[in-house]
């Protein structure tokens, strides 16, 4: 089953080396990974995709958890959240071929660049909605080049998440 996890964690040199080293020694495999600086810039929050059954996920969680830098986790799989994805994509049209506005109609898509042949696309959705919008240009036969972001996720409104302030600091 497919595991959307967040975690926040110091942000410090190595501290994203440990936290892949960890699936790395236990055998988990990352599917995709994203980390950005939060509203404190001393702390990142780092999104990241996996398979495995609830039990596997729990023990990641668990050994996530143990790492010096990691501060909260958060399986957002089954709870209610935001999960949205960037990506660029370049494609390549030529005459007498479905026009781009075909080919990404119902999609957020943007051209960001027109070289007049190709064509610089930015994507935002969710990651089913993009594996569709790619799987519709390689069937096209327009798809150049793709670089996704990976998952961003978040829980929606008032809904609780993942949020650290110096309060929320062990206490010295």
């Amino acid at each position: 089953m497919r595991h959307v996890i967040s975690v926040l964690m110091a942000n410090e040199a190595g501290a994203l080396v440990r936290v892949a080293g960890m699936f790395s020694q236990r055998g988990f495999n990352i599917e995709t990974l994203n980390v950005g600086p939060t509203e404190d810039p001393s702390v990142s929050r780092l999104t990241l995709v996996t398979e495995g059954t609830e039990h596997i996920v729990e023990q990641i969680n668990r050994q996530l958890l143990k790492l010096v830098d990691v501060i909260d986790v958060l399986d957002m799989t089954g709870d209610e959240h935001v999960e949205r994805e960037l990506a660029l994509v370049k494609v390549r049209l030529a005459e007498g071929q479905l026009s781009l506005e075909a080919l990404a109609d119902g999609y957020d898509v943007d051209t960001i660049s027109d070289d007049g042949e190709v064509r610089t696309l930015k994507f935002v959705g969710a990651g089913d909605e993009l594996n569709r919008f790619v799987a519709t240009l390689e069937n096209a036969g327009v798809l150049v080049e793709l670089a996704r972001s990976g998952a961003v996720t978040m829980t929606p409104g008032a809904a609780a998440g993942l949020h650290y302030s110096e309060s929320d600091a062990d206490p010295a």
